[in-house]
C-alpha cells in the first residue's frame, strides 16, 4: 500500500493508462502546468496542492516520478529500486598494483650522500679468560624532550654504568634527571652532543631529513655550545662529542678534533632513534657482542623501543655482563664508513 500525503491509503495494483497520466503529470509539473491528475477507481491519489514555488514544484515532481517508477513494478515481484552498483575494481591485475611499503616513516627521509658514520669499538683487555658476559659500552643520547624513565630508572636501580650524550636543549627541559645524574657520578658520565641537535656537516646538506649546520662556524657554534651547557650544569668537562643523527663529513670531523674533541661512533644501534619496537630493541641489546659501544636513546618515554632498551640491558646483566663507561675504556681506532 502507498499512503498519500493526508494518510490516504493507494492500493498498489496495476491501473491501465494511470502511469502514462501520472508520468504526463510529473512533466507537467517540472515545466509548471497543472496538478491535478484522475485516477481511476482503486487507484486514487490524494490531489496535490497548487504549488507556487519552483522548489515545491520540483520536490513534488521527484515524489511523483518515484510514485511512478515503483507503480511500474507492482505486482511483477521485481525490486522497484535496483540494487546499488557493485563498487569498481581496478583494471591493474593484483600483481602489477604497487604494494604498500612497510619502510617506517622516519627511515625514508633525504640524507645528502658521502657522510662518514664513525664505527667505535672496545678494544680487547688481557685478564678477561675468566670473564663469561661481554664487555659492552652503554651510551644514550639525550638529543630534547623528556626523560625516559623507564631506562634511566633501570640503570640507577641496577648500579649499570653508561655514557650519557647530552645537548644543551635537553639539560635545560630536564633539571630532575640532570640531578639525579650528578648525584651519580660514579654511574654517569655526561659527553657533549651539542647544543641545538644539529647534525655536525660544515656544508649544506639534509641528514634524515634534518638540515646540517652548513657551514664550519656554525659546526663550531653546536659543538662549543653543547660544552658549554654542560660544564654550566655543574659536570666535568667533556671530552667526546656525537653530533645529531652521528654523521659527518670530513671536514667536520676535523674541525670537532681541532676543538679538541673524539668523535663518538658506536658498533651496536639498539633502537634506530628510538624507532623499532620494543621486541626489536630487546633483541639487539640482549645479543650484544664483547667490545660492542651501544647506542640507545633516553629521551623518548613514550615511544616503545625504551622498554625494550630496558629489558635488553637487564637481559645482558643476566648474561653476566661488564658495564664499563668510554671514559673507563680503551677503544680501538675510530673506522668510518661511507653512507
Amino acid at each position: 500500500m502507498l499512503r498519500g500525503a493526508q494518510g490516504t491509503a493507494v492500493a498498489r495494483k496495476e491501473c491501465p493508462g494511470f502511469r502514462s497520466r501520472l508520468s504526463r503529470l510529473a512533466r507537467g509539473m517540472i515545466r509548471g502546468h497543472g496538478t491535478g491528475v484522475a485516477a481511476p477507481p482503486g487507484c486514487r491519489i490524494p490531489i496535490l496542492p497548487d504549488p507556487e514555488l519552483p522548489i515545491m514544484r520540483l520536490a513534488l515532481s521527484t515524489v511523483l516520478l518515484v510514485l511512478s517508477a515503483g507503480l511500474a513494478h507492482a505486482g511483477s515481484g521485481v525490486n522497484a529500486f535496483p540494487p546499488a552498483p557493485a563498487p569498481l575494481t581496478s583494471p591493474v591485475p593484483a600483481a602489477a598494483q604497487p604494494k604498500a611499503t612497510t619502510t617506517p616513516p622516519h627511515a625514508r627521509p633525504v640524507t645528502t650522500p658521502g657522510l662518514s658514520e664513525p664505527k667505535l669499538k672496545l678494544a680487547k683487555i688481557q685478564g678477561s679468560a675468566g670473564r663469561t658476559g661481554p664487555r659492552v659500552a652503554l651510551t644514550f643520547d639525550a638529543c630534547s624532550g623528556k626523560t625516559d624513565q623507564r631506562i634511566f630508572s633501570t640503570l640507577v636501580e641496577n648500579r649499570i654504568p653508561a655514557t650519557i650524550f647530552a645537548t644543551a636543549r635537553w639539560i635545560r627541559h630536564n633539571p630532575d634527571a640532570v640531578a639525579v645524574l650528578k648525584a651519580n657520578p660514579d654511574l654517569f658520565e655526561v659527553e657533549n652532543h651539542g647544543a641545538m641537535h644539529v647534525p655536525a656537516v660544515d656544508k649544506p646538506a639534509m641528514v634524515y631529513g634534518i638540515p646540517a649546520a652548513g657551514s664550519p662556524e656554525a659546526v663550531t657554534a653546536e659543538v662549543t655550545g653543547g660544552a658549554n651547557a654542560i660544564e654550566a650544569a655543574g659536570f666535568a668537562a667533556p671530552h667526546w662529542f656525537r653530533g645529531a643523527t652521528a654523521r659527518y663529513n670530513s671536514g667536520a670531523m676535523a674541525e670537532i678534533s681541532g676543538l679538541g674533541f673524539r668523535v663518538a661512533g658506536y658498533s651496536l644501534n639498539g633502537d634506530d632513534g628510538a624507532s623499532v619496537s620494543a621486541a626489536t630493541a630487546e633483541k639487539r641489546l640482549s645479543g650484544a657482542k664483547d667490545g660492542s659501544v651501544i647506542i640507545a636513546h633516553i629521551n623518548q618515554p613514550d615511544r616503545p623501543a625504551g622498554e625494550g632498551v630496558a629489558r635488553g640491558i637487564l637481559a645482558l646483566k643476566a648474561r653476566g655482563a661488564f658495564f664499563v663507561k668510554l671514559s673507563d675504556a680503551a677503544e680501538e681506532p675510530v673506522t668510518a664508513a661511507v653512507r
